[in-house]
C-alpha cells in the first residue's frame, strides 16, 4: 500500500492533474501523436513541471508536393499602367501638393494676422496705460499745487494777522508812553 501511495505521489509531482486522472483511468500510456499543419509537424514531448513542451519540425521546400505552389514564388506582377493613367496620377499628386502648399500658406497668413492683432492690442493697451498714468499724474500735480497755494495763502493770512496784532501792540505802547510821560 505504501509503495502505491509513493508511486502516486511521484506521478503527481511529474504530471498535471488532468494527466494524473487520465493515467488512473487508462494505465497504458497513450502513444505520442503527431499533428500536421501545412508545412510543419508538431510532436508533444514529455510533460515537465513547468508546463507542456512541443517539438516543431518544419519541412524543407523540396518536401512540398509539386501540385502546391511554392511559398517562395515571386509576387504577382503589377499590371502595366497606361500613359493616361500615369498622367492622371501625376496631375492628382501635383494638385495635392498645391493644395497642401496653399493650406500651409493660409495657416501662415492666419498666424501673421493673429500676431499683428496681438501686437496692435498690446500697443493699444500700452497707450491706454500711458494715458491713464499721465492723467493720474496731472491730477495729482493739480491737487498738490492747490494744496500748496492754499497753504501759502493761509500762511500769508496768519502773517497779516500777526502784523496787525504787532501794529496794534506798538500803537498801544506808544499811547501808554504818551500818557505816562
Amino acid at each position: 500500500m505504501t509503495s502505491t501511495i509513493s508511486a502516486y505521489t511521484e506521478k503527481i509531482k511529474e504530471m498535471s492533474m488532468m494527466s494524473l486522472i487520465c493515467s488512473c483511468l487508462y494505465p497504458q500510456p497513450i502513444p505520442t501523436a503527431k499533428y500536421q499543419f501545412g508545412d510543419m509537424e508538431v510532436k508533444p514531448i514529455n510533460k515537465r513541471l513547468s508546463g507542456q513542451s512541443f517539438e516543431v519540425i518544419l519541412k524543407s521546400p523540396t518536401d512540398l508536393s509539386p501540385d502546391k505552389p511554392s511559398p517562395l514564388a515571386s509576387p504577382p506582377r503589377k499590371k502595366d499602367i497606361s500613359l493616361d493613367e500615369l498622367q492622371r496620377r501625376l496631375e492628382a499628386a501635383e494638385e495635392r501638393r498645391k493644395s497642401q502648399e496653399a493650406q500651409v500658406l493660409r495657416q501662415l497668413a492666419e498666424r501673421r494676422e493673429h500676431e499683428r492683432e496681438v501686437l496692435h492690442k498690446a500697443l493699444e493697451e500700452n497707450n491706454n496705460f500711458s494715458k491713464m498714468a499721465e492723467e493720474k499724474l496731472n491730477h495729482k500735480m493739480e491737487v498738490i499745487t492747490q494744496n500748496r497755494e492754499a497753504y501759502l495763502n493761509s500762511m500769508k493770512q496768519r502773517l497779516r494777522e500777526k502784523e496787525r496784532h504787532a501794529e496794534e501792540v506798538r500803537r498801544n505802547k506808544e499811547l501808554q508812553a504818551d500818557l505816562s510821560g
